[in-house]
């Protein structure tokens, strides 16, 4: 094939832009900071499996990859990690699981971890959110206030516990 038909530069070929980092520290518990690795070297695999494929004209996987790695090792090198403690916390904080009663007598668990581990189906909040902040300081047989679009929520602490390790 003729080298004038063969495009090696371009916007076909240029990274894709970067995700936005979050302004926030990066706290992580042991489980989110392990999350990290082992997602940064899923997406190193498949960038290497993508890199061996014999029709590479799609390049845009392959550039998706490489800026997903981007992001990844970018909060793995802001990671701050905080353990958690062996001791049952006095009050509501990062790296801690809390059950709270609502005003329907409905019991509910939330573990406030780092935004990159943070899953509301799984009850896993970031600090930064209305719930954790309203949380945070809290300390058992407190009442707090949870501010939410669909209206304030009432939420009594009924236990504090240190994530698992």
């Amino acid at each position: 094939m003729s080298r004038a038909f063969v495009k090696e530069d371009g916007p076909d070929n240029e990274p894709l832009p970067d995700l936005p980092i979050s302004p926030h520290p990066n706290y992580v518990s042991p489980r989110g900071l392990a999350a990290l690795r082992d997602r940064l070297t899923a997406l190193q695999a498949e960038l290497a499996r993508l890199r061996a494929r014999a029709d590479r004209l799609d390049r845009l996987p392959e550039r998706a990859a490489e800026r997903d790695i981007r992001y990844v090792e970018a909060r793995l090198r802001s990671a701050i990690l905080v353990e958690p403690t062996d001791t049952a916390p006095s009050e509501a904080a990062f790296s801690t699981r809390i059950t709270v009663v609502d005003e329907d007598d409905a019991q509910h668990e939330f573990e406030i971890v780092g935004e990159d581990e943070a899953d509301a189906a799984l009850g896993r909040i970031a600090p930064q959110s209305p719930l954790a902040r309203a949380l945070i300081g809290a300390r058992v047989g407190d009442v707090v206030e949870w501010r939410r679009p669909a209206g304030t929520v009432s939420l009594e602490i009924i236990a504090i516990d240190p994530l698992p390790c």
